[in-house]
């Protein structure tokens, strides 16, 4: 896929601005734990001839907040006012998917989402600023504040399964009107580590599709078989490969049999979307473990077919638990990120140009560091070159795309970073033009081809550093 453009509001709220020096660094490699054992195709086999769904969830079972260390005080103001304004008005509400998740595992949510029994216009009409998005499947977004917060409701349907379910899923055992109602909204979740309701008040939290146990057992699992699970949603294996990078956490044994398998249906997602998730991936704090787990399951190609071809010219196996430079670069990037504190999308994109130039012409040190200095000081060369100057650090040696140190003097130090400017540039240009990906595909028979096709995109920030520059 070439890059398309990033229409979708990306949420800044980073305070620091890590430079590509910074994110060059040497690191250790904490990631590969990530993908260990994430799906074992020789287990598989040995037990392809018996039923390949995963064992049907435990029984439902209801859990006091306090024994799973979920705390009120950890939900933020703006939600604890959403919960409150419901509340209030006689409405049952909960917090639901990924933050409750979250809250167990002790980690910062990355939103809060909230659930209710009002209508969607009732929502609208308890708040003085809140409006109902959305068409396929409508939700109120709350302001409060500078802060939205999203508001389903009870009442409103989800998208319908496409295939009968009726015997694989079965409504569990002694549960009443409003177990029921919950049971039905967790059945339309992705993941069973996203099925879960935390209802604030009376400090309970509902767990109908085994997510507990999942999260005990840091598996990823889909709520409903796999197999439909990815065909009534694709997109939903990119968020599978985005929670396991995350949290660390293993596929069972049929969700990753059918990411690997599925992995083509992907071409059917617009850019924007496959843009959104691939963000979500690369710029909250966990980039380098989803590219690992991206190139383990044979998507890489498919997404980002730049990189795919470097992994295999670089002769990284799917497995490899080794690193190289471009997982170095995003490992460090991970380091000032989090779910709540993500970086603008422009910084992993520069981040994939960079490496892309860098590996195709292997620089001098000191040249790399003086243009990382420059783009990270507005594009100031000398004052880049003036610094690089003063370094005595020996680079790391390690790392193909770095040439043998030259000694090159302040003007050609300079004239040098200049160059590497516009093939950084230039490397942005081609990542928006299928034409140039499909070239770029070819030089490598051996990796896969992505059919995706590509629409331009500007990045403002990078080509107003090079502009400077160049």
């Amino acid at each position: 896929m070439a890059i398309s453009r990033l229409s979708f509001a990306c949420r800044h709220s980073i305070h620091i601005r890590p430079s590509f020096f910074h994110c060059f660094q040497k690191v250790r490699f904490s990631s590969v734990a990530a993908i260990e054992t994430l799906y074992d195709q020789n287990n598989f086999n040995k037990d392809k001839n018996q039923n390949l769904g995963d064992p049907k969830p435990p029984e439902w079972k209801k859990w006091n907040s306090k024994e799973l260390g979920i705390s009120n005080s950890t939900i933020s103001r703006p939600t604890r006012k959403v919960l409150d304004g419901l509340k209030k008005n006689g409405y049952e509400v909960y917090l639901v998917g990924g933050c409750v998740r979250d809250l167990i595992l002790k980690r910062t949510p990355k939103d809060f989402d909230i659930i209710t029994s009002a209508k969607l216009t009732e929502v609208v009409r308890a708040f003085p600023r809140c409006i109902i998005v959305g068409k396929r499947f409508p939700i109120c977004h709350v302001h409060i504040g500078d802060t939205i917060v999203e508001v389903s409701s009870f009442s409103t349907t989800g998208p319908k399964f496409k295939v009968d379910l009726s015997n694989d899923i079965s409504c569990p055992i002694d549960c009443d009107e409003k177990d029921y109602v919950r049971w039905k909204n967790c059945l339309q979740r992705d993941l069973t580590i996203n099925g879960l309701m935390f209802d604030p008040y009376k400090r309970i939290v509902y767990d109908y599709m085994g997510g507990l146990e999942d999260i005990k057992k840091a598996k990823v699992r889909t709520v409903i078989p796999a197999s439909t699970s990815f065909q009534e949603d694709c997109a939903r294996i990119l968020r599978a490969v985005r929670i396991a990078a995350r949290l660390g956490f293993r596929f069972t044994r049929e969700t990753a049999h059918f990411i690997k398998n599925l992995s083509r249906s992907l071409l059917r997602l617009d850019n924007q979307r496959i843009m959104m998730e691939m963000n979500y991936m690369l710029a909250y704090g966990s980039a380098e473990a989803s590219l690992r787990i991206l190139w383990k399951f044979g998507l890489l190609e498919l997404l980002l077919p730049f990189q795919a071809a470097y992994f295999v010219r670089d002769g990284f196996k799917r497995c490899d638990k080794r690193s190289n430079m471009l997982l170095c670069l995003f490992s460090n990037l991970d380091k000032h990120l989090a779910p709540d504190r993500p970086c603008h999308s422009s910084l992993w994109v520069g981040i994939l140009a960079f490496h892309k130039a860098l590996s195709d012409q292997p620089r001098d040190p000191m040249v790399v560091a003086a243009f990382c200095l420059a783009v990270h000081n507005g594009g100031d060369i000398l004052g880049g070159v003036k610094m690089v100057k003063n370094f005595t650090k020996p680079h790391d040696d390690i790392f193909h795309e770095l040439s043998e140190p030259q000694n090159l003097n302040s003007k050609a130090l300079a004239d040098e970073i200049v160059d590497f400017a516009a093939s950084v540039k230039q490397v942005l240009y081609w990542m928006t033009n299928s034409y140039y990906v499909s070239q770029a595909m070819a030089e490598y028979p051996q990796a896969p081809c992505s059919d995706l096709v590509s629409t331009s995109f500007s990045f403002p920030f990078f080509f107003s550093k090079f502009e400077a520059m160049v």
